[in-house]
Formats: C-alpha cells, sequence, structure tokens
C-alpha cells in the first residue's frame, strides 16, 4: 500500500434528484459550501437540481467542480460546473460519476440516484446518505449507508471514510 501524500486532493461525489425541494436545495447547496471549505473536489452528473445546488454552494466558497454529463454537449451542464466531461453515454455515466469520487453523499433522488448507490457500494465506495434511500435484505436493515444528520455531518464523515482507505 502506498502511504497518502498530504496535499492529495479529495473527490467527494455528490448525487441526487434531477429535480428537488427548496429544502433539499438549501441540504446541497451546504454540503457544496462544505466540500470546497475543506479544499475537496466535487463530483456530480452536472445537471440541475441537487447536482446544480451542490455545485453553487461549492462555487460561492470558491471550490472546484466536476460534471460527468450524460450527452454530447458541455452545454448541457449547469452554470456552477467547472470542469464538464462530456460522455454521450445517457445514464450508463452514473457509473462514472460514482467512481471518481472517492466517498459519495447522497441527498434525497429517486431511482437514478438509487443506482448509483448500488453502483458505489458494490464497488467498495463509501456512500454517506442525507435524506435519501435506505436499504433492507431479505426483510432485515441493510446499514451500508452510511447516515448523516446534517451537511457538515455528511462531509465530515466522507471525509472520515476517505482517511481511512488506502493510498491508490
Amino acid at each position: 500500500m502506498k502511504p497518502r501524500i498530504k496535499d492529495e486532493k479529495i473527490f467527494i461525489t455528490v448525487i441526487g434528484g434531477s429535480e428537488c425541494s427548496a429544502q433539499v436545495t438549501k441540504l446541497a447547496e451546504e454540503v457544496g459550501r462544505e466540500i470546497a471549505r475543506r479544499g475537496a473536489i466535487l463530483v456530480c452528473g452536472g445537471l440541475g437540481g441537487v447536482m446544480e445546488a451542490a455545485c453553487h454552494g461549492a462555487s460561492e466558497a470558491g471550490g472546484l467542480t466536476i460534471g460527468i454529463l450524460p450527452g454530447d454537449s458541455r452545454r448541457t451542464a449547469n452554470p456552477y460546473v467547472t470542469i464538464p466531461i462530456v460522455t454521450g453515454l445517457g445514464h450508463a455515466r452514473n457509473l462514472a460519476v460514482v467512481k471518481s469520487g472517492q466517498a459519495v453523499i447522497a441527498i434525497d433522488g429517486s431511482y437514478g440516484t438509487l443506482s448509483e448507490i448500488g453502483h458505489a457500494l458494490q464497488s467498495g465506495i463509501p456512500v454517506i446518505g442525507l435524506g435519501t434511500w435506505s436499504l433492507s435484505r431479505q426483510g432485515r436493515a441493510d446499514n451500508a449507508i452510511i447516515p448523516a444528520n446534517s451537511p457538515k455531518d455528511a462531509v465530515d464523515k466522507a471525509i472520515e471514510q476517505i482517511n481511512r482507505q488506502p493510498a491508490e
């Protein structure tokens, strides 16, 4: 195992619905601000809803945002994406979104978010949940999603999980 480099950048993926309520928007903006305050890079799907709100918060705090887009045009990125990555993959880009982060914060979300949670967990990437899905297997709770009580708690837990991982 390679030791972690002190100044190595941390990448945190934020996932959630492409449409969201005002309350969820506020949560996502604060998650984005917290990620930027810690000097981490925010990765997302680059479109609207939770993705745009998180990018907006990170952008306001001077952070760097990466949007991994489903289509063929950079113009589809929300206005707060610093680096748009065009994939032409549609929903299949969800795998690239989660695999680009060292931890995933899931905020609210629908079935696309659930698929991203599944990809992350299957890949061994920690998922922190803020008002998102809960899981069960054979009628028993599956605690694979780490619950967070606030945006700050979500980012704290993401960074804690990343620091437990061996360096790449």
